[in-house]
């Protein structure tokens, strides 16, 4: 009974977490198997968040100490669509990227 609770326990773990040497760290959330990129944190204080199923995770946001860029479109056709900075100041973009 030890080793078949042991390997149910196994297969219940998934991925919550993944860092770097650099100071990178990704973070994951989803069932085993489907866990999806939801956060990459850098060393010179950048953080991207993502959305989207596993495998097709696209990035909707950038944060840095000194403002906010958003993202729209399709995982690899993200275009900057706004930036927001620390002073109030709102800046919009169109185009494709």
């Amino acid at each position: 009974t030890c080793s078949t609770t042991r390997a149910s326990e196994v297969q219940s773990e998934r991925k919550v977490r993944t860092e770097w040497p650099d100071g990178e760290a990704q973070l994951f959330e989803g069932e085993r198997g489907a866990e999806r990129l939801v956060r990459e944190e850098f060393a010179d204080g950048e953080v991207q968040h993502y959305e989207g199923e596993q495998g097709a995770e696209r990035l909707v946001r950038k944060e840095w100490p000194d403002g906010t860029a958003y993202y729209e479109g399709g995982r690899g056709a993200e275009r900057m669509v706004r930036t927001e900075l620390p002073d109030g100041m709102v800046q919009y973009y169109e185009g494709e990227q």
